[in-house]
């Protein structure tokens, strides 16, 4: 379990109120703006969903439903968006752990400083206090597409994680467990929580601990059991189903979409706020198809701007293949009603442009000039927030934080105020609430338990994400040095609370050893099968 260190460290801020709120009551009580019940039963969970409406206004289901962009302010912060038409609210509103303000005065101050997470932690954003994430019981639009050769390696030929059909390890696996039921017990009662890039993968380069890791917690053990797991990651820009069969290939294991969670997976929750929005980042149309899937109704994307209107960016060159895939129409007569940054820019100077010219907008209606640029700005949302990201190159790349930190630093020069936005991701509370949700209805999946397990471990290469992150969750926290962090015995400003691993296999060894013993064995023992090895069985 995470130490009673871990809470203080990383609870100590001028703002740990926003996570010292009274805790939910364990039998299901009520968010009292919508009645919806929130899970509680996670026992490593150091805060609960605080009220999210101490900040909102009365009444907001009165709204016409067809004005989605209706919003409210208090107190001269963020618009605060009306909720969703009553009786198709399907979003939990969970507290936010860093302020909409922008930090680009320091970047701009000392452009080498990376400030601790520890100093960076709030209060308030464009939901007063709150990011919604979709409602459990997750219901996922997407299939769960797997890496067929290695799903029948497994056993997992239909639904992923569902019984096998009829097979001799299986049964000899079942009556294994019979006999040890305590470490069966402990076995289900913990679970991992995967970051990918610098944890199983370098891009598209596996990292081969990763490929035994999963080998392992797929059945490849003394007791031939599923020991549970999510894959919780920053990475973006790909429809989940694509990237689980990226991932399924490259890791030679099954990877599910229901175990499977993406910075802006959560985001698709927003599309019951926002009919009409910009989506940004990521290659070519496929971050309009995520948000298509996602349930957004009238997306944008740059490039649909500029078929409109060329000279919006006179230095770019479009070709004529983008010109058939985009879009376009009128957007002087469209009010666009927030931002969502999906993904990596790839292109900085073009979606820097048009998002600046959205945001000095007025109300979003491209071509126009806000004449209050705080009242009269629309809303923008980043899907995480981190600086760096591990890739096949030795050194790791800027990653979308770095984006934001130049867009606030541009929008600061050029209007004279801070701007605000609201960013998901790790380490927000939201995506740990979130993976709370999937890992209990992925525990259904593979064990009809449909809950949460004690003992959970996340598995990171950033502290500033990945750790500090599952440190103020109540996670134990396990960092590796395959990625972005190459310190020392731990990191300084965010310490992993379980320690400081060389890979991810030695992480996880070291983990399953606390919890199921230390002669755990992490292979399965083809002794058992008396066809297979020739001898009679170790189970009589």
């Amino acid at each position: 379990m995470a130490s009673e260190f871990a809470k203080s460290q990383y609870l100590s801020s001028p703002t740990q109120a926003a996570f010292d709120t009274p805790p939910v009551s364990p039998t299901g009580a009520a968010d009292q703006h919508n009645g919806l019940p929130l899970r509680t039963d996670h026992k490593k969970t150091t805060s609960n969903v605080s009220d999210a409406n101490s900040l909102r206004v009365n009444n907001t289901h009165d709204r016409n439903p067809s004005t989605s962009s209706m919003s409210f302010c208090i107190d001269n912060s963020l618009a605060i968006p009306a909720s969703p038409t009553s009786g198709t609210h399907n979003t939990i509103e969970i507290p936010s752990l860093r302020s909409p303000d922008a930090h680009a005065a320091e970047y701009m101050n000392a452009l080498s400083a990376m400030p601790s997470q520890k100093e960076r932690r709030v209060s308030r954003n464009s939901f007063g206090a709150s990011l919604p994430i979709p409602r459990s019981k997750r219901q996922s639009r997407l299939s769960s597409v797997t890496y067929p050769e290695a799903q029948e390696a497994l056993g997992l030929a239909g639904r992923p994680g569902a019984p096998a059909m009829p097979a001799t390890r299986e049964f000899l696996a079942a009556r294994v467990q019979d006999v040890k039921g305590n470490k069966v017990k402990a076995a289900k009662n913990m679970a991992f929580a995967f970051d990918i890039d610098g944890v199983l993968v370098h891009g598209d380069r596996l990292i081969p601990e990763g490929r035994r890791v999963l080998d392992i917690l797929n059945g490849d053990n003394e007791l031939g059991i599923r020991i549970p797991h999510i894959f919780l990651t920053n990475g973006s820009g790909k429809p989940e189903v694509a990237r689980c069969e990226q991932l399924s290939k490259i890791l030679h294991n099954p990877v599910s979409t229901d175990q499977f969670i993406q910075s802006h997976t959560p985001m698709r929750a927003l599309a019951e706020y926002y009919n009409t929005v910009l989506v940004v980042g990521g290659e070519k149309y496929r971050c309009r198809e995520v948000a298509e899937e996602y349930g957004f109704k009238d997306i944008v994307v740059p490039n649909d701007i500029i078929a409109w209107d060329e000279t919006v960016a006179p230095y770019r060159v479009f070709t004529e293949e983008e010109r058939r895939e985009s879009r376009p129409r009128d957007f002087s007569k469209i009010h666009i009603e927030a931002i969502l940054v999906f993904s990596d820019s790839r292109d900085y100077a073009t979606d820097m442009q048009i998002i600046m010219d959205l945001l000095r907008s007025k109300n979003g209606l491209y071509g126009t000039v806000a004449e209050d640029p705080v009242s009269e700005r629309i809303p923008i949302y980043f899907s995480q927030g981190d600086m760096l990201c591990p890739t096949e190159h030795p050194i790791p790349r800027m990653s979308q934080g770095a984006f934001r930190i130049g867009l606030e630093a541009m929008y600061r020069a050029i209007t004279g105020v801070e701007l605000e936005r609201v960013v998901y991701g790790k380490p927000e509370m939201a995506t740990y609430k979130y993976a709370d949700e999937v890992m209990a209805s992925w525990m259904e999946t593979l064990h009809g338990e449909e809950r949460v397990p004690e003992n959970i471990y996340m598995i990171g290469d950033n502290p500033a994400s990945d750790i500090v992150g599952g440190n103020m969750y109540g996670w134990n926290t396990c960092l590796v040095r395959t990625g972005v962090f190459q310190g020392g015995d731990n990191d300084e400003d965010n310490p992993a609370s379980f320690g400081v691993f060389k890979n991810v296999l030695e992480a996880v060894t070291t983990a399953c050893r606390k919890e199921l013993g230390e002669d755990f064995q992490f292979k399965w023992d083809e002794g058992v099968n008396p066809v297979l090895a020739g001898q009679s069985s170790a189970i009589e």
